[in-house]
């Protein structure tokens, strides 16, 4: 066997493939985290969407789209949706009153809590095989990446876009 065809064998353990595993952890985290949510609307989008606005930091709609990576038209159909569901309402900003603001109502925060249970219940599932203190440490490791990485690419896919396209679901 040349050295060739043997280094591109000891390369081909999917094992060792950062997307593969990037893949299957995003899967398990899907697959458990739907699960958890149960009936909630728009699903992991929806919950994502209501942790965003209770955090109080995106003072629009606009400004949570662009936050979360959804189409501007998507997130106000979502919106809608939250608003008649009681889980968010728009308000008239203070600071500008020609613009409205995203809050959660009680029902929403209340129904926040409950969700961020069942998802950090989810979330240690698919993390089991991780030690306490190891989970803490990829955790950060992780948000530091999300957080702290410049965009290493002029393409415009947004994040729920790349995570359909990565699991194959996008359309």
């Amino acid at each position: 066997m040349s050295n060739t065809a043997m280094a591109t064998q000891q390369h081909a353990n999917p094992r060792e493939d950062f997307g593969w595993t990037l893949g299957v952890l995003v899967r398990n985290y899907q697959n458990a985290s739907t699960a958890a949510m149960g009936e909630f609307p728009h699903g992991a989008r929806g919950y994502q969407v209501l942790v965003a606005v209770a955090s109080g930091e995106q003072p629009n709609q606009l400004a949570l789209a662009q936050h979360l990576g959804i189409d501007r038209t998507v997130m106000t159909y979502l919106v809608d949706d939250f608003v008649k569901a009681n889980l968010v309402e728009r308000q008239l900003n203070p600071a500008d009153r020609r613009a409205r603001m995203v809050v959660a109502t009680e029902t929403g925060l209340a129904m926040l809590a409950e969700l961020q249970r069942s998802v950090a219940t989810a979330e240690e599932a698919v993390l089991g095989a991780l030690e306490a203190e190891e989970r803490a440490v990829f955790r950060s490791l992780l948000r530091r990446i999300a957080c702290e990485t410049p965009d290493v690419t002029d393409h415009d896919l947004g994040a729920c876009a790349a995570v359909e396209e990565m699991l194959g679901t996008g359309k």
